[in-house]
């Protein structure tokens, strides 16, 4: 077993595991951390515990010490800074015409590294612009290319239920979404219903997917024959959240049971035993975006 403790760097962030080191933390300390973009301020998201050494990807890198307030209230005025560096890559953007949207920048702790995020269809050539913006900043500079569920995480927003987009405001990790989760919770499979800002299949399809799943099984199947109080009838469809099943009556006369009001045969199964290829839309995840010649910078990964 290996001491860790869980790191995060923004709101709604990835947490990272680092090396306690022996000092003392707990939930919402400040903390400063070695990453690779140099020294950060993270806050302590996961208190210190013991995780199976199977897994951590590689060797922990230590908690260098706690924050001090005025390291904390350093890191709040790069945000002014951070501005101020969008609008000028934002004009050199547009001077060299390159295909991209910038989304955001960010300062390390000390100063020394600047990374800016953003999107584009395609890959996009951006050495030239790379070294304009070191000779203006003086520092590192690195640009890091985002997919279209993490643009959304960035830039935030409010989703079609009114609240802020899950991705923005506590979802540290995407999951896989399929359209046959939308099937199974039997939403209509229009893409405009279904998606959203980001253009991908909505992320809370699968907050209750597995519950719907657990339903679907205890129910007929459509079609199926099944016994009523009001004789035999066909199975033309359900409500999984009221545990009912509309069953047709021989008489034609559709009616509304509870499900431990009908029976059926043993060798049922639930409409979700069809056969159809399940096909999961791909995560996407942050990555940082190169032109064809070696790259300059690194990639961040999973451990920092």
């Amino acid at each position: 077993m290996t001491e860790v403790v869980g790191v995060r760097f923004k709101k709604a962030g990835r947490i990272y595991y680092f090396d306690p080191a022996d000092v003392d933390l707990a939930m919402d300390d400040y903390v400063v951390v070695e990453t690779a973009r140099g020294l950060e301020v993270g806050r302590v998201s996961i208190a210190p515990k013991e995780v199976p050494a199977s897994d951590i990807a590689k060797p922990l890198k230590p908690v260098v010490r706690k924050a001090e307030p005025d390291e904390v209230n350093h890191a709040e005025q790069f945000e002014e800074k951070e501005r101020e560096a969008l609008a000028i890559c934002g004009e050199l953007i547009a001077e060299m015409e390159l295909p991209m949207k910038l989304l955001s920048a960010e300062y390390s702790l000390d100063g020394k590294h600047l990374t800016f995020y953003f999107s584009a269809a395609e890959r996009v050539d951006f050495r030239q612009l790379v070294r304009e913006l070191a000779g203006r900043f003086k520092v590192r500079v690195e640009l890091r290319q985002v997919g279209a569920r993490d643009e959304t995480k960035l830039l935030g927003g409010f989703g079609r239920c009114g609240r802020p987009l899950c991705c923005a405001s506590f979802l540290s990790e995407f999951a896989p979404i399929s359209i046959r989760m939308a099937k199974e919770q039997s939403l209509p499979l229009n893409p405009m219903k279904i998606s959203g800002l980001c253009g991908r299949l909505l992320c809370c399809l699968a907050y209750e997917n597995e519950q719907y799943r657990e339903m679907q099984e205890k129910m007929p199947r459509e079609g199926q024959k099944i016994t009523t109080p009001m004789g035999t009838a066909r199975v033309v469809g359900d409500n999984l959240i009221k545990g009912t099943v509309l069953a047709e009556l021989e008489t034609k006369v559709v009616i509304e049971l509870p499900l431990n009001e009908v029976a059926f045969g043993e060798g049922k199964t639930g409409s979700g035993a069809e056969t159809e290829a399940e096909v999961e839309e791909p995560t996407e995840t942050s990555a940082e975006a190169r032109p064809s010649p070696p790259r300059s910078g690194r990639r961040r990964g999973k451990s920092r």
